[in-house]
């Protein structure tokens, strides 16, 4: 019971300092710059995705397995990123209709 007394004391400040994350510690980055990170991944998983399909397609693929794998992460990356849009598309529909 302790444990949990001592998680609900903790402020975001705490949480940054803990993660290591955030602007708080001086190096970490923003907002913006972590999802421009996240979409460059996604996209170099795409490119990659696209290199596999067009290796299988032609016959110069050397290794089955990592190719369909290649392809496997492009295809959910894309979907975790359309899904993480869909949330804050309905985040920011929910917090326009909000009355100030």
């Amino acid at each position: 019971m302790n444990d949990i007394s001592s998680i609900k004391s903790l402020s975001t400040t705490d949480l940054f300092k803990a993660k290591g994350a955030g602007p708080l510690n001086g190096s970490g980055t923003d907002f913006a710059q972590e999802l421009k990170n996240a979409l460059g991944n996604v996209n170099e998983m795409q490119v990659e995705g696209e290199r596999s399909m067009s290796d299988i397609a032609t016959g110069s693929v050397k290794d089955l397995h990592q190719a369909a794998i290649a392809i496997d992460k492009a295809e959910i990356s894309m979907k975790l990123m359309l899904e993480v849009r869909n949330k804050a598309l309905n985040a920011y529909k929910e917090i326009t209709r909000t009355q100030m």
